[in-house]
């Protein structure tokens, strides 16, 4: 896709959410453990739980999910019983679950300080327009694409409502690479610490400890993943 109309329609899909998953709320108790979250990019009730990531500043490790993937789909058949997304693992209590609305509700119980707001507990309107996001990136992030498997998770520094950042995650997702999924929303506490470790405030950025690189801007972390863990033919 040209490079313009893909970052155009990648800021569409933020807008048609106006702004959900841009900055942080009200916070609660922070887990010790990552909370691990299986789910694909294009899936519009997967987008909703990365939104509450973002608001409540949570990372997670994401395991994705997309059409035809070989390793994650199957682990959530094994450990739910049936291919249903988004589903969340929490280690720090034991709790697994689906059903995008019921994680939610959960992850503001557990770690926020408050309801969801009413942009992410809207019910069929925030359905709508979560599906509305999704249409504007059509099959992004959804069909696996042959990949090299690290030996150990990629990371990204991101935020939902980012459309670089968003570009990156669907390359994440065809290739079923694992990350750990670090949140830096506007007004994240966590930004100092980003600055300090990758130089500026500035999303997305890649660390792959795999090869020792890290990386800005999203076109040139699109075309690292394509060269480091496409397979031919891919």
């Amino acid at each position: 896709m040209n490079r313009a109309l893909d970052v155009a329609s990648s800021l569409a899909a933020s807008l048609a959410r106006v702004g959900v998953g841009l900055k942080v709320g009200p916070l609660g108790p922070r887990p010790e453990k990552p909370l691990e979250l299986y789910e694909f990019e294009a899936c519009p009730f997967c987008r909703k739980v990365r939104e509450a990531l973002t608001l409540l500043d949570l990372d997670a490790l994401v395991l994705p999910c997309p059409k035809g993937g070989p390793r994650f789909r199957e682990e959530v058949k094994r450990r739910g019983g049936k291919y249903q997304f988004p589903y969340l693992v929490d280690p720090n209590t034991g709790k697994e679950m689906y059903e995008s609305d019921d994680i939610v509700r959960y992850l503001f119980e557990r770690y926020g300080a408050g309801r969801p707001p009413v942009l992410l507990a809207g019910g069929a309107l925030t359905n709508l327009s979560a599906g509305l996001a999704s249409a504007l990136r059509p099959g992004f992030g959804s069909r696996y694409r042959p990949a090299r498997v690290p030996e150990v998770p990629l990371e990204l520094w991101s935020f939902e409502a980012s459309p670089f950042c968003r570009i990156v995650r669907e390359c994440l997702s065809s290739f079923e690479l694992p990350y750990r999924l670090h949140n830096v929303g506007k007004g994240s506490p966590k930004r100092p610490a980003f600055v300090e470790r990758s130089g500026k405030m500035m999303v997305p950025w890649l660390v792959d400890p795999n090869t020792g690189v890290s990386t800005f801007e999203s076109a040139d972390i699109v075309r690292y993943l394509e060269r480091t863990y496409a397979k031919p033919g891919a």
